[in-house]
């Protein structure tokens, strides 16, 4: 569970009906048409931009953004060592029955004990990492369209609810509901774009990296194993996907 995205999300919201409670009531910051045109115009706007395989697969990479396990660069190059000294002892067939928890790693493994050629990994592992590279930023470009869509859906919805009010002015009783349309509108396109969609869009483009990242360091790990380097040689070249700051210090002479 991403605390990060939990806390922020739930705290943002719970401080906004704070102050609409405050404000007076809730019910008063509930319109039924405003919610139809700002959020379910959203949505179908934004679906326009993509096909609908796109389009419902963000709902499976949105789950990122609060449940994602990934392993650590530490813990990674530690596994990478592990393995370049097996392999350094007893060959690549050494690790067939290595335990490997990360998928990615496991394939490039599984190409070495098979036997493929570098150039043959190097293409193979590479396309993998294009090719989540693109799953992450379909699902990260879907929510800033919709973040994008929300508050023009709400400047729509502010029009409507002015036309309606103009267009009946001689009547004071429909004044009333139709500036709480065009209000309303403005507040939910707000509310939808920088509190839900937007926020999202960040942590899945986070999320994308930092998985990037990981599997940058896997094929270089693998690359450097098949090569037959020294295990030492190999962690200290992955150490450098770490941040400075968590690099080991080798006090050594």
């Amino acid at each position: 569970m991403d605390l990060a995205s939990l806390i922020g999300m739930v705290g943002g919201i719970a401080f906004i009906f704070m102050a609409m409670v405050l404000g007076g009531s809730l019910s008063m910051f509930v319109d039924i048409p405003s919610v139809l045109i700002v959020f379910c115009g959203s949505l179908f706007v934004a679906m326009a931009h993509y096909t609908m395989g796109q389009y419902f697969g963000a709902g499976k990479v949105v789950v990122k953004a609060f449940v994602f396990k990934l392993e650590s660069p530490d813990e990674l190059i530690e596994k990478s060592v592990e393995l370049a000294d097996a392999a350094r002892k007893g060959g690549f067939l050494a690790l067939e029955e290595a335990e490997i928890p990360n998928a990615f790693m496991q394939k490039g493994v599984d190409m070495l004990v098979d036997g493929h050629d570098a150039d043959v990994v190097r293409a193979t592992l590479s396309k993998d990492i294009t090719l989540t590279a693109s799953r992450h930023s379909d699902g990260a470009d879907i929510f800033k369209s919709i973040g994008d869509v929300a508050p023009a859906m709400g400047m729509i919805g502010t029009l409507i609810g002015l036309v309606a009010m103009l267009s009946n002015m001689d009547d004071p009783k429909s004044i009333g509901p139709s500036m709480a349309v065009a209000l309303l509108t403005t507040l939910y396109g707000a509310f939808l774009a920088n509190v839900i969609a937007i926020p999202i869009e960040a942590k899945l483009r986070n999320r994308g990296g930092e998985e990037e990242n990981n599997q940058n360091l896997i094929l270089d790990a693998i690359l450097g194993i098949q090569d037959g380097q020294n295990p030492k040689v190999i962690e200290g070249i992955l150490k450098n996907y770490m941040p400075e700051s968590k690099r080991s210090v080798d006090t050594d002479d």
